[in-house]
């Protein structure tokens, strides 16, 4: 079944108003073809700040743009499980391409979608040069065929990490020549607001059942893993890498360990038997 378009922006956002027009106007004024992108944004039902900015700023200019966007309202449900935002948005959208954007990213390549619809037609994660080279796809763009076949894009709401890590284990990450800049106030110094601060990070503390390292939340990330590879034999795609991992013959992290450059991976603690 084919899709209406080849590329749609899921953003999630909340209580952002500057910063939110200059990240997706300005990503859209970069594309080649805005007949080809779909927009789909994610706003909170008591987010007053957002909702209004929306409807009285961001809106007419996406109309001038003349782009395809849906805003979807949401009850509120917290930075720690932005993944059901992802998923709920993803799952609405009709294109070849899922591109999960933030309304503090900036883009600064132009032409972008077209290096992201070169791949069309391949099964991998793609990421863009950002956070000084991060392994991980930290603005993740996958094929909307790994929605339909997994159901989800994340069960945790570290997206970019549930989906990296997965891919690096099927050997189906590749990073595409697209520069984007994350403007958070961790990175930057900018948009240090409400949004930032009270954001929950399921990260560090496995013995809590929510945690990104969580041993139940490792086992849900291999059975994903499992079923895409299955998926990738069907289908023609060489996929030795996971079974040399299975068979302990090779290092997991090794691809990730070499995309990083300025060694941002300090530790890796999910356990792959």
């Amino acid at each position: 079944m084919s899709n209406e378009y080849k590329i749609a922006i899921i953003l999630p956002t909340r209580g952002r108003t500057t910063a939110l027009t200059r990240s997706l106007v300005g990503l859209l004024e970069k594309a080649a073809d805005l007949d080809t992108i779909q927009v789909l944004l994610g706003l909170d039902t008591d987010d007053t700040v957002g909702i209004t900015h929306f409807q009285e700023s961001l809106q007419p200019q996406l109309d001038d743009l003349g782009v395809s966007y849906t805003a979807m309202t949401f009850e509120p449900l917290g930075y720690s499980r932005l993944n059901e935002y992802i998923n709920t948005l993803s799952k609405n959208s009709d294109a070849d391409w899922i591109f999960f954007w933030n309304d503090d990213a900036v883009m600064e390549s132009d032409n972008w979608d077209l290096e992201i619809v070169k791949h069309t037609g391949e099964f991998k994660l793609l990421a863009v040069h950002t956070h000084q080279d991060h392994p991980y796809s930290i603005f993740p763009i996958v094929p909307r065929r790994w929605l339909d076949l997994v159901g989800h894009l994340s069960l945790h709401s570290m997206t970019d990490a549930w989906l990296s890590q997965i891919a690096y284990l099927l050997d189906i990450w590749e990073r595409i020549d697209v520069h984007v800049l994350h403007d958070r106030a961790d990175l930057t110094g900018n948009n240090l607001d409400a949004t930032f601060k009270e954001r929950e990070l399921l990260e560090g503390n496995p013995s809590n059942p929510r945690d990104f390292h969580n041993p139940n939340m490792a086992v849900l990330r291999m059975n994903e893993v499992e079923m895409i590879h299955v998926y990738l034999k069907s289908i023609g795609v060489a996929s030795d890498w996971w079974d040399r991992i299975k068979a302990g013959t090779q290092d997991p992290w090794e691809h990730l360990r070499n995309n990083d450059p300025n060694s941002q991976m300090r530790q890796f603690t999910l356990k792959v038997k």
